[in-house]
């Protein structure tokens, strides 16, 4: 188990993230809680020696030699708890008779799982406020950048680009929200026993009263509210699931951004950052692929589906206890905060130094506007005496007949022409011009991107702060 690595994520992660998932981390947490406890037996009444608090404090953080102690004792007992009670046992001898006195795996195992997650969940809070912040600079930039909108990814009603933006993070802002609601739901296993009734601490301290307050004791140790009030031997899995379900919408919410990012990349509107000696191709030297849009994506994909499993984990729960959810646990919730976390320092790059190119912007809306104007053209032109129904149908034939032009034969598109030159509309090549100003086709776009920032970003982020951009997006 010590050995174990997180291939899959593990490369594109901070370094802050994957130290919260080492071997080290974990184990310098399973010696703080075997400290904890023993120096709550002890003041609860149990005769432990000060040496073997004394001893155990010394060694709270294992050494590398430590470390490989214990996984050669893990290849004779194939039991990693035992064998590292067994290596700390060696190095801190007055403390070895006392070590785990009363508690089950679970007691280090399943706290120690919990801290991390807190802590992971956390940081992945600090990362995302940071691309909040990222993306809320972007919308406020381009608020009113008029860009041709998109349904079915055929041309729409204009939007801006600020309001898109704003779409991004409203997605966003869900997640954060949701995990740090769950995240704060979190309370540790405390000092439950072999099945979860405490019958171990009730015969050592005699006392229910003893016993509860050791609970609490671990509890207060880690910064936790209180402990899980009823549990078997195990944490409740439901609580990984529910805590890593926010990891899955935030995935989600990555892979929208990033398709978005490919698609505008695509018409030329916008780019993902590139350094200036980046290859974007073996084989064709001008392509600047979205490679870390795609990365995203990819990364996305694979955190969506880990929830699954914590889902199966829960589900399959035997009675007091089973094991066949240890080895999926241990490689699903690193895993899955490993790539939370990859994933947010992609996204805060992109969307920090994201190129938008308003001029491909404005010759892509303007090569669509004269069929987005088609209903003010009918509205102006059944003022001047029209009849509504006829010209609705000869519009229809008019945008046919520009449609065909334009992918049929390379025109620019022609309906304003074509309009201005048939008499029933009575409207002038200059009339029908004035009607195309981009701002009047994208409505309240602007002001909502102001309400909602001043109204739910800004305040959001003041209580957050600008978050962690921290990690180098990795090759």
């Amino acid at each position: 188990m010590d050995e174990f690595v997180h291939p899959l994520t593990a490369r594109y992660a901070s370094r802050t993230m994957r130290e919260l998932f080492s071997p080290k981390r974990r184990i310098t947490l399973w010696r703080r809680l075997w400290w904890e406890l023993m120096a709550a037996q002890r003041d609860l009444g149990l005769p432990i020696p000060p040496e073997a608090l004394q001893q155990l404090a010394a060694h709270l953080e294992p050494t590398a030699a430590e470390m490989a102690r214990a996984a050669e004792l893990e290849k004779e007992t194939r039991h990693d708890v035992m064998a590292h009670i067994r290596a700390l046992a060696e190095v801190a001898p007055a403390a070895g008779p006392w070590l785990h006195l009363g508690a089950t795996s679970c007691y280090v195992t399943d706290n120690a799982d919990l801290i991390i997650l807190r802590e992971a969940s956390q940081l992945v809070l600090r990362r995302g406020a940071a691309v909040v912040a990222a993306l809320a600079s972007r919308a406020a930039q381009h608020r009113d950048l008029v860009c041709l909108g998109h349904t079915h990814f055929q041309p729409a009603q204009p939007t801006t680009v600020g309001k898109r933006a704003c779409l991004w993070l409203q997605d966003l802002l869900v997640d954060l929200k949701h995990l740090e609601e769950e995240g704060s739901r979190l309370l540790l296993l405390g000092s439950k026993g072999t099945t979860g009734t405490q019958a171990s601490f009730l015969e050592l301290f005699g006392s229910r009263e003893k016993v509860e307050a050791l609970d609490r004791r671990i509890a207060q140790a880690f910064g936790f509210d209180g402990t899980y009030p009823v549990t078997g031997q195990t944490s409740p899995r439901k609580v990984e699931f529910y805590l890593v379900a926010p990891l899955s919408g935030l995935a989600q919410s990555a892979y929208r951004f990033a398709t978005d990012i490919r698609l505008l990349a695509r018409l030329g509107e916008v780019e993902e950052p590139q350094e200036a000696t980046q290859v974007g191709s073996s084989a064709m030297p001008y392509k600047r692929n979205p490679m870390r849009c795609e990365r995203m994506t990819g990364l996305a994909r694979y955190l969506i589906e880990l929830l699954g499993n914590l889902a199966w984990t829960a589900a399959s729960q035997w009675l007091e206890r089973t094991l066949d959810d240890s080895a999926n646990r241990r490689l699903v919730l690193p895993e899955a905060f490993l790539a939370a976390d990859a994933l947010l320092i992609l996204w805060h790059n992109v969307a920090s130094g994201l190129v938008v190119y308003p001029a491909v912007i404005q010759r892509n809306l303007r090569q669509e506007l004269p069929f987005l104007a088609t209903e003010a053209i009918l509205m102006h032109a059944t003022a001047k005496g029209g009849n509504r129904q006829e010209l609705h149908e000869l519009l229809r034939q008019l945008s046919r007949k520009a449609a065909q032009a334009i992918k049929g034969e390379g025109q620019d598109n022609p309906l304003l022409a074509l309009v201005a030159a048939e008499p029933r509309f009575q409207l002038s090549q200059e009339e029908l011009e004035s009607l195309l100003q981009p701002r009047r086709f994208a409505g309240c776009a602007a002001d909502q991107v102001d309400h909602f920032l001043e109204a739910h970003v800004h305040p959001w982020l003041a209580a957050h702060g600008q978050g962690a951009e921290g990690g180098e997006v990795e090759v």
